[in-house]
């Protein structure tokens, strides 16, 4: 069966395999962000009160084993394939690549900054702005050496993390009681009105931007050099040929993925102290890629399979908006959780959280899939290209049966679109 294809006014063709990759890694970050928005005390290693029932506890287990730090890999990856791609359809049109995605960047880089601001401390825009440039300085570079240089960013930040808990043996892993009283009144702060939810938001980012720089950001950079090398080699342009390739990404990525996760998820529910929690860092560095990898190509092969045109329909609507969606998902849960709206922080069991997570990109599949019917562009995919192209994009799909004009592809958070001359199938 080979590679799902679909017309889209956003481009000459879509692969509509990657675009459910994507869907599927917005669903994961979504389901790890909303943990941080629902709650000031999850990451601080202090156990929030009032939500300790096994059933409480299972369910923070099963986020952090099998989502926390594996699906910004995924969007990571994605990002630089999408990359590879816009360089291609700016060579095609004779185009200027540069000016264009410098301004895509500083688009990206403003978003994100007030996202975080405003919603989101936890911004990831802003991160992919900053690493873009270095993404630009070496495209040039050659697929394998691309690729080792991701390794190398993997094992140096790992053992860098690993020799750090060496160091940090005996040392206390901070006052618990001290920890459950900064997230309380950071609780009560979110409790408030607008200026209170961004107080406390300025307060928590000093914190964030030291995870992103020491953690997020090397791994980031990783995955966008392997997006990279995969985008030059067209890996999934057809993916019956890297059939066996995918097979060996689960064989190797759900084992060891995963003994790196449980490794990860003790450090969270035991809190056995500072240098474990860091040795279980380091482990996770160098373990979620393989766990993420085999995600993806589990995706990937269902896609191909003979549900695959089910899953592509719920998954690919949203992974061609994920950028108006990654917003918008931390608008709502401001809207629920913060003192702007309902005020729930504190007051939903774990189980509800990922309930509403589960809910929430339920309607926004449903909404996507209405919005692209009616629009080749997601709004702020709309706006965004709108900076990059220092013009204004067609806002209303074309009639059936009539094709647009070739864009590009939306390096901010993905379009999948690949020129080719050939006839579209469909599989």
């Amino acid at each position: 069966m080979g590679q799902t294809r679909v017309t889209s006014t956003a481009g000459p063709q879509r692969l509509a395999d990657v675009d459910a990759l994507r869907g599927f890694a917005l669903f994961g970050i979504l389901t790890v962000n909303i943990t941080y928005l629902a709650s000031a005390y999850h990451g601080t290693g202090v156990e929030e009160p009032g939500f300790g029932s096994p059933l409480d506890t299972g369910v923070r287990l099963l986020v952090a084993l099998l989502f926390e730090a594996k699906f910004f890999l995924l969007f990571s990856f994605l990002f630089g394939y999408s990359f590879t791609l816009q360089l291609d359809s700016a060579e095609r049109r004779g185009a200027r690549f540069t000016p264009r995605f410098l301004r895509r960047l500083a688009g990206l880089f403003t978003l994100g900054v007030c996202h975080a601001v405003l919603l989101f401390p936890g911004d990831i825009l802003t991160t992919y702005a900053v690493l873009g440039l270095i993404l630009l300085a070496v495209h040039r570079i050659r697929p394998r050496t691309a690729v080792r240089t991701a390794v190398v960013l993997f094992v140096v930040t790992s053992t860098a993390y690993l020799l750090l808990a060496l160091a940090l043996r005996g040392a206390d892993g901070g006052d618990p009681a001290a920890t459950a009283a900064d997230a309380q009144r950071a609780t009560e702060a979110l409790r408030g009105g607008f200026g209170s939810v961004i107080g406390a938001h300025l307060d928590q980012l000093p914190n964030v931007v030291f995870l992103l720089v020491f953690f997020q950001a090397p791994a980031a950079l990783a995955a966008f050099l392997l997006g990279l090398a995969a985008g030059r080699h067209r890996a999934m342009t057809d993916l019956g040929r890297h059939d066996r390739t995918l097979r060996r990404l689960q064989a190797w990525g759900f084992p060891l993925g995963l003994l790196g996760a449980g490794v990860y998820t003790y450090s969270a529910a035991e809190h056995p102290g500072l240098a474990y929690q860091v040795f279980a860092l380091g482990v996770d560095v160098i373990t979620a890629p393989l766990l993420a990898a085999a995600y993806a190509a589990t995706v990937l092969r269902i896609a191909r399979g003979r549900h695959g045109r089910r899953l592509v329909a719920v998954l690919a609507p949203p992974g061609r908006m994920t950028l108006t969606n990654y917003l918008t998902q931390s608008l709502v849960c401001v809207l629920v959780f913060t003192g702007v709206g309902a005020g729930l922080v504190g007051r939903v069991a774990p189980p509800g959280v990922a309930l509403i997570a589960i809910a929430l990109f339920a309607v926004q599949a449903v909404c996507c899939r209405w919005w692209l019917a009616r629009h080749p562009y997601g709004p702020v995919e709309w706006l965004l290209r709108a900076v990059t192209t220092l013009s204004r994009p067609r806002w209303r799909a074309p009639a059936a049966g009539t094709t647009g004009p070739a864009a590009a592809v939306d390096a901010a958070t993905g379009g999948a679109s690949e020129a080719k001359s050939r006839t579209k199938t469909l599989s």
